[in-house]
């Protein structure tokens, strides 16, 4: 089992940054891929982008120039930094995980428990 930890969600200002960590823990993801989703309030859950084990990404188009995602195998740790951020990019954001070296939105078994961000305008 893998247990995924997010970190570091708060409130930052229209235009503003945030870095959000994922720690994992239970036994080593170096070959997992990692990924973020956020949720909105009355939206569903989307993707947000991918990272492989090799640090090879993919991210949805809404974010792109903005995000970047990273990894540290050594230290079972990836990071999603939120550049230029929108009060449209507010929402719970999940790191996710899966047994799996292909990237994309579908098949995450991982889940973490979520951390808020919120975008003042």
């Amino acid at each position: 089992q893998v247990q995924l930890a997010e970190s570091g969600g708060g409130l930052v200002q229209d235009g503003g940054s945030l870095r959000l960590s994922c720690a994992a823990s239970g036994r080593v993801v170096t070959r997992c891929t990692m990924a973020w989703f956020r949720q909105a309030p009355g939206k569903e859950r989307e993707f947000v982008g991918a990272i492989g084990w090799n640090k090879n990404t993919q991210y949805a188009d809404f974010v792109k120039g903005r995000f970047t995602l990273s990894r540290d195998n050594a230290k079972n740790t990836a990071w999603l930094q939120m550049n230029t951020l929108k009060p449209e990019d507010t929402a719970v954001y999940y790191c996710a995980a899966k047994d799996s070296i292909l990237l994309g939105s579908r098949n995450y078994n991982y889940w973490g428990q979520g951390t808020q961000v919120t975008v003042s305008s």
